[in-house]
């Protein structure tokens, strides 16, 4: 299935000079807060509405925390499809000036991303397509494009530090990674404490659902990781790694000062796992550069990344 051009772009890859010193080894960048919407969920958003629009989708309904539900108005302002998003209490009002900044209606419902996923689906009438923010085969499919972008270069690193919310990136990047004969790239999967739903199911040998989300980092905010991103990994060469809140604010306000790019604590957990390489992972330590996936995320400035450092002090 070809992707959209127009929906999502080929992010720049860098090194990025601070975190390769820390890390004493290069450290590179795949700057998907580059990404038009503000992250990589465009990426497979944008390819799962370009189909369902193909297959006669005449309006979009999303659940989101924030970034998908940007991404799905995003991309039905460009494809001409009316767009309902309906995000959880927890969504902040920048997220929400966002999503109805691309024309969408905005519904504000529930205290967490499951009530508001359970109410979209009640929107979705009998000419609606909900497009899930991260349990989609299409979605997986789009997020693959960032690795085959680094194929096309040459470029197949030691491992990938990646965070995870509700498990989409991890699925995307590990079918990625498969497609283009690198199967045996390890990848680090970084959640927040209070968010860490992988690491919780992991441990647990079956999926957990978490009780509550209690992390800043909401863009995270998936209780139960998907199915598919469980299952991945348990195949794959995976390390969990958890970071608390104060660790992933650090990070995005260090690398607003590194880099002069704005990113949310979801984020910055990655950014923080690569900046501490030598207590995240032994696979870290062992790989001869890293390859990290600054996914981005518009919902929080850096005013409000002060706001949280001051209350995590």
């Amino acid at each position: 299935m070809t992707l959209n051009p127009q929906l999502h772009i080929a992010t720049p890859l860098v090194e990025s000079m601070p975190l390769s010193r820390a890390a004493a080894r290069p450290v590179w960048l795949k700057l998907e807060a580059l990404q038009p919407p503000g992250s990589f969920k465009i990426r497979g958003i944008g390819l799962a509405c370009s189909e369902y629009r193909r297959r006669g989708a005449a309006r979009f309904v999303s659940s989101s925390g924030g970034n998908a539900g940007i991404a799905v108005a995003w991309a039905g302002r460009r494809l001409g499809v009316p767009v309902t998003v309906v995000v959880p209490e927890t969504t902040t009002e920048r997220a929400r000036g966002l999503i109805q900044e691309q024309g969408a209606e905005l519904v504000v419902f529930g205290a967490s991303w499951q009530e508001a996923n359970e109410h979209a689906l009640s929107l979705l009438g009998t000419d609606g397509v909900l497009i899930h923010p991260f349990d989609d085969p299409l979605l997986w499919q789009g997020h693959a494009s960032m690795i085959d972008e680094l194929a096309a270069v040459g470029h197949k690193p030691g491992a990938v530090v990646l965070s995870v919310g509700g498990g989409g990136l991890l699925a995307g990047v590990i079918e990625g990674l498969r497609r283009n004969g690198w199967a045996d790239v390890p990848v680090v999967a970084v959640e927040t404490e209070g968010a860490a739903s992988l690491a919780a199911s992991l441990a647990a040998g079956a999926r957990v659902t978490l009780p509550a989300i209690t992390s800043v980092a909401t863009s995270l905010g998936a209780r139960q990781v998907c199915e598919q991103a469980f299952r991945l990994a348990g195949e794959h060469p995976l390390t969990s790694v958890v970071v608390s809140d104060r660790e992933a604010v650090d990070a995005c306000l260090q690398f607003v000062e590194d880099h002069r790019l704005v990113v949310e604590p979801a984020c910055g957990a990655a950014l923080a796992a690569a900046g501490r390489i030598r207590c995240a992972a032994p696979v870290l330590e062992a790989s001869a550069n890293l390859l990290v996936v600054v996914c981005g995320g518009a919902t929080a400035g850096v005013d409000q990344l002060r706001t949280w450092r001051e209350r995590l002090a």
